[in-house]
């Protein structure tokens, strides 16, 4: 039995009538025991359509209830399911497919497009009420064949979750039974009872696609909308009482923007836990006054299972504003030289976690697979940092972002942080152009706090100069309205790269 299907039915005996699952604010809404049904359901008419265990399918569908009960109905035929959502571009979708090679695709007509695989097609239509949910899903064929999955292994796949493509061709990350069940005991160490939940991801994305046994053996009430729009979301956090808002830094920046935000009562706001990339200063003072509520920043990778370390929502400020925490239960964090040879506090190197959570393999690349994955379990991040002296995780950014200058190391992320602490830069991002003296230099793309102030590549140059050795400081500045994001809302360091041209 997959773990997901065993915390849908064990969720479905413990919370019974409780709402599991909620269309935003509603009306549309499945309680646990009615997403058990459904799931039953549909994963019936699935093995009518020939579906079953070990197969892979993918789901082209929209952010939606309609998603969830597909997974669930998946996973209770032992298939494999692999998300790509609708917020995916047709090209991206296109890539997915070509890697993970599903022997069935599900999805909507209106992403039903393009070269789709030479495959089974199984066309669905978004369910419109509660009673065709119950039914699982307005598909194609006949039902009604009850099936029971065989025995499995903990180390049989699951799931594949796609990387979100910043350092190229997005890759295929797969967990079985034995990494989501880590995921969900680390997790629910740190929930005391049930509470509401915005999900602030797509659900093709590693934080909902591991996470989903977790939330429903925790009894949690998932609210999904359509896609995330800052006052829809703030809405929903405030008509809900949500207590925890997730996600990522641009989110957070969104929602301070949100032009009556003063008018919202916040006080049932209790923490912010926000990962997927750095979570500048000024943005994490502003949100703990804004919400009246603490700050844990989270560091994780697709390939960890969404799992790595945090800052505790007390921390003093040195660590919230200049690290990622220390490793959470169950996580060790090690930071090794080139040969792969640990290095000591300090010292900046590739940084490399190990724990039960981290995935099995790429799916279909088992040369990627060796250049991640070690033999003893430690994995590869290609993010590079160093550990200070009591035990948290500093990042300095990506191998692969690194570039050279004059014969020295230039990583963008260090320079970042610290531009971003000029009160005329909003956001920022650095990336290397050629240089026919220097090899490479950097250039400062930035996204002004106020467009009628923007700053000079002087001014930023003498703000920076101080903490920063003078290769290290931009030597171009381009003002821009607004960094382009991947589709997983992470800077896109290769559009900026195109933008400087060769």
């Amino acid at each position: 039995m997959t773990f997901l299907a065993y915390a849908v039915r064990k969720a479905a005996r413990e919370y019974g009538p409780a709402p599991a699952l909620v269309a935003g604010r509603g009306p549309l809404s499945l309680s646990f025991q009615q997403l058990n049904a459904s799931s039953e359901a549909m994963a019936a008419r699935l093995a009518v359509c020939g579906l079953g265990q070990g197969q892979v399918a993918a789901l082209l569908l929209p952010n939606s209830l309609d998603y969830i009960v597909a997974y669930c109905a998946l996973a209770k035929i032992g298939a494999v399911t692999v998300g790509i959502g609708a917020h995916y571009t047709p090209a991206e979708r296109q890539a997915m497919l070509e890697r993970a090679r599903p022997d069935v695709v599900i999805g909507t007509k209106e992403l039903l497009t393009g070269r789709l695989p030479d495959t089974q097609i199984i066309p669905v239509r978004q369910a419109e009420d509660r009673r065709e949910l119950a039914a699982g899903l307005p598909i194609l064929g006949r039902e009604r064949l009850r099936t029971t999955p065989k025995p499995r292994s903990q180390g049989e796949p699951e799931t594949i979750v796609f990387t979100s493509g910043t350092t190229g061709l997005p890759k295929g990350a797969l967990f079985g039974a034995k990494q989501i069940a880590a995921i969900a005991e680390t997790d629910g160490l740190a929930q005391p009872a049930p509470m509401p939940l915005l999900v602030a991801t797509g659900l093709s994305h590693v934080g909902f696609m591991t996470k989903l046994a977790g939330h429903l053996l925790s009894g949690n009430r998932l609210h999904v909308l359509p896609r995330w729009r800052a006052r829809e979301a703030l809405d929903l956090i405030c008509a809900e009482r949500i207590p925890v808002i997730g996600g990522v830094a641009s989110q957070v920046a969104l929602l301070l923007r949100v032009s009556d935000l003063g008018s919202y009562d916040t006080t049932h706001i209790k923490a912010l836990v926000i990962g997927g990339g750095p979570s500048p200063a000024a943005l994490v003072r502003k949100a703990r006054e804004t919400f009246g509520a603490g700050y844990s920043i989270r560091y994780s990778s697709t390939e960890s299972g969404g799992l790595g370390t945090l800052t505790a929502l007390d921390a003093p400020d040195e660590e919230l504003f200049h690290t990622v925490g220390r490793p959470r239960k169950g996580t060790e964090i090690s930071v090794r030289d080139d040969e792969g040879g640990e290095l000591p506090s300090g010292e900046t190197g590739e940084v490399w976690i190990r724990s039960a959570s981290v995935m099995s393999e790429y799916w279909h690349d088992p040369l990627a697979t060796r250049a991640a994955l070690l033999p003893d379990g430690w994995l590869r991040t290609g993010d590079l940092g160093l550990l200070d002296g009591v035990g948290c995780l500093r990042l300095v950014g990506r191998r692969d972002d690194m570039f050279i200058r004059g014969g020295y190391n230039v990583h963008p992320q260090e320079v970042e942080a610290v531009l971003q602490g000029h009160p005329a830069v909003g956001e920022v991002a650095v990336v290397p152009r050629p240089d026919a003296v220097m090899g490479q230099v950097g250039v400062a793309f930035v996204v002004p706090s106020d467009p009628g102030l923007q700053p000079t590549l002087e001014e930023l140059r003498l703000y920076a100069g101080p903490r920063l050795a003078k290769h290290k400081l931009p030597e171009d500045l381009r003002i821009v309205p607004s960094l382009p994001l991947t589709s997983a809302q992470k800077v896109d360091r290769s559009a900026l790269r195109k933008r400087v041209g060769p």
